[in-house]
């Protein structure tokens, strides 16, 4: 696919349903063309009722009423007839040829009201499906007028408003308040709140200041910001996950597959069928040629499966738009029922169940001195350090408003630690290793017992000492996700039986924080071959499974699982093109949210099957015995259509049940 190609995909899913005027004549007005539908099924409507209200009560001659007939068969069979009769020329039998030829044997028969009123309900069930599809469709296709189509780009020392399009990377544009980001980029000046719910699905607003990312689509609420470019129009953010939710509407799920399979050797088997009624009847029953015809017409009205062939797709595509809604991104109808079919979940510890960022968990006083003087030397020596554990313990000191002085005559010791003077004095701060041959180190039973336990604990330490004198411990941790135990819990009451945390973290550090969230089945110290084994076996073991990681170090692992999901990082691209379904605020939460939708949504599609079938064999039984007009087969059968759509579009609005306090779903939940 080219750049082009991408470009224009990823804004495909906005158009479709802006500009889908069905088969409306170019020539007419664009007004006309948009209510093209409508125009037609009112005038099939209002043609067939001034001819059969006129022609039995108000004395219509019949060659006028025949007109109206005539009138309401031309609009009501126009977009049917331009459906049908190409696809038969290309040999395919399809469920409007069904209703093209009822309507047909209606007017042989003379029958025109009844075949009017049959074309009148099909292209309103028609439009009516055309509209609920396009609600589905727009759910997500509203992300891309989310998207401004100009930016203010700094230019030559002034502003100048250009086209989106025309931006290139590493260009300055300025974001007023109140309006939303034109561009992925990154904040080089100013400090706002941004809503990024279109992106992430969060729903309450982050904090972005300089060296943060921000997303095309977003709002920003409170104060002007300076953005550098990082992404073309094309390949931001928003842009992909429109074209890979437009190509997911189009990879099938298995019931898809199956609806489209039957609907395709069952059209040709109900016209043979129907041939046979027509034909076998007088010659073997001494019926009327008249009405077996009329009982052949009434078996092809009963036996279009249109429901059948509606109701799958569209519960599919109304699951994707509101997962899409809410920050999660399905790529295809076969994940979406692959994920209500989970029972086992495989999750990696760092970035995924942990923040993937070291915190100071507790700090060790030694010798009398106070935790606030122990971090008052050691992030002063650390200021200097861009590495992970000196970051946290400066974050730590100022999160406790702890002023520190800075470090003098710094000098780097090469995976040890640091060594510097603060207020005159050495400082060294560091791994036991750093102090090797130390004396005090090696026999100070209150410094040895305490690394002992806190490292026990899978924590890691960091020792400080000031003018030869220890004077304490630093512990740290990768700390879990704040509330990942609670979706631990949801789910449980999800139904998923087994969790298991895969890691190449030391086995220590995972049991740690497998027993602060909850999780009882733990494999450490494991490289990405290995889990890629253990995810093997787990499937061959207990069935379908999920991995759950960032997309990077586990893209293996992502991909033989049968549903990989991915930590989404706002859309990072390697997440994007790595898993089957994306997490995009990198929000563990969303997972318990997307699992009940994916059930949900199979529990739909199963009822609208059982509705279609249902339907098809009590009107094919009632037909053959004839105990039903064709205007009541019409009814029923173009009423079965709508039931299964309008049930279809209830996902739209789906919301995940609460839990109990024993961490159960509650009774209206029938997951």
């Amino acid at each position: 696919m080219t750049e082009h190609d991408s470009s224009a995909k990823s804004v495909s899913v906005e158009e479709e349903s802006d500009h889908d005027h069905g088969f409306a004549p170019k020539f007419l007005p664009h007004r006309i063309q948009e209510n093209w539908a409508i125009l037609t099924v009112g005038v099939a409507g209002l043609a067939l009722i001034f001819g059969f209200f006129g022609e039995r009560f108000f004395g219509l001659p019949a060659s006028i009423a025949l007109a109206f007939y005539l009138l309401s068969y031309l609009a009501g069979g126009y977009d049917v007839a331009r459906e049908a009769l190409p696809a038969l020329l290309r040999g395919k039998f399809d469920i409007d040829l069904l209703m093209i030829a009822a309507a047909s044997g209606a007017a042989i028969l003379g029958e025109w009201a009844e075949g009017a009123f049959l074309l009148f309900l099909f292209s309103l069930g028609h439009a009516g499906e055309h509209y609920a599809m396009d609600r589905a469709r727009n759910a997500v296709g509203s992300l891309g007028k989310m998207m401004p189509r100009t930016a203010f780009v700094k230019r030559g020392g002034g502003l100048e408003e250009v086209s989106v399009e025309s931006l290139v990377i590493g260009e300055i544009v300025l974001v007023k308040p109140g309006e939303r980001v034109p561009v992925d980029g990154e904040i080089i000046a100013g400090e706002s709140s941004i809503d990024q719910s279109a992106i992430t699905g969060e729903s309450v607003p982050v904090n972005r200041k300089p060296g943060d990312e921000v997303f095309a689509g977003t709002i920003n609420q409170d104060n002007a910001l300076d953005v550098r470019m990082t992404r073309l129009a094309r390949d931001n953010t928003l842009s992909r996950v429109m074209q890979l939710v437009a190509e997911a509407q189009h990879q099938k799920s298995p019931a898809q597959r199956f609806t489209e399979t039957f609907a395709l050797r069952f059209v040709p088997a109900v016209l043979i069928c129907t041939l046979l009624v027509i034909v076998i009847l007088p010659l073997g029953y001494d019926w009327s040629w008249s009405e077996s015809f009329y009982r052949g017409m009434l078996l092809l009205v009963a036996a279009s499966p249109c429901a059948l062939a509606i109701g799958t797709p569209a519960a599919v595509l109304a699951g994707i738009a509101q997962a899409a809604r809410r920050g999660v991104l399905i790529k295809g109808g076969i994940h979406l029922e692959n994920l209500g079919r989970l029972n086992t979940l495989a999750l990696d510890k760092t970035g995924t169940l942990t923040t993937g960022r070291f915190s100071v968990t507790s700090v060790v006083g030694l010798e009398g001195t106070t935790e606030a003087a122990v971090l008052r030397i050691a992030a002063s020596v650390e200021e200097q350090s861009s590495h992970p554990l000196a970051e946290a313990i400066v974050e730590a000191a100022k999160m406790r408003k702890i002023d520190f002085p800075g470090a003098t005559e710094i000098e780097n010791l090469a995976g040890k630690g640091i060594q510097a003077r603060v207020d005159g004095s050495e400082v060294l701060v560091g791994a036991l290793r750093a102090f090797a041959g130390d004396p005090a180190a090696e026999k100070g039973k209150a410094l040895a017992g305490a690394i002992a336990s806190l490292e026990g604990e899978g924590q890691t330490t960091v020792i400080v000492r000031l003018a030869g004198k220890f004077i304490g411990i630093i512990a740290l941790a990768d700390e879990p996700r704040p509330g990942v135990k609670d979706v631990i819990e949801r789910l449980r009451a999800r139904g998923i039986k087994r969790l298991v945390m895969l890691t190449g973290d030391n086995a220590s550090v995972a049991r740690r924080v497998a027993e602060q969230i909850g999780i009882t089945s733990v494999y450490a110290e494991l490289m990405p071959g290995n889990k890629l084994k253990l995810v093997h076996e787990l499937e061959q073991g207990h069935g379908v499974i999920a991995m759950i990681g960032d997309g990077v170090n586990d893209a293996p692992a992502l991909a033989a699982a049968t549903v990989g999901v991915a930590m989404g990082a706002g859309g990072t691209a390697v997440a994007l093109e790595t898993a089957d379904v994306v997490l995009m605020g990198d929000d563990l939460g969303k997972l318990p949210f997307a699992i009940g939708l994916s059930r949900a949504s199979s529990r739909i599609i199963r009822q609208n099957l059982v509705i279609a079938l249902g339907v098809i064999a009590l009107l094919v039984i009632a037909s053959l015995f004839g105990v039903i007009p064709l205007s009541l087969a019409v009814v029923l059968h173009e009423g079965s259509t709508i039931v299964v759509v309008l049930n279809a579009l209830r996902l739209l609005i789906w919301k995940e049940p609460s839990v109990g306090k024993q961490g159960e779903v509650a009774l209206f939940d029938q997951d």
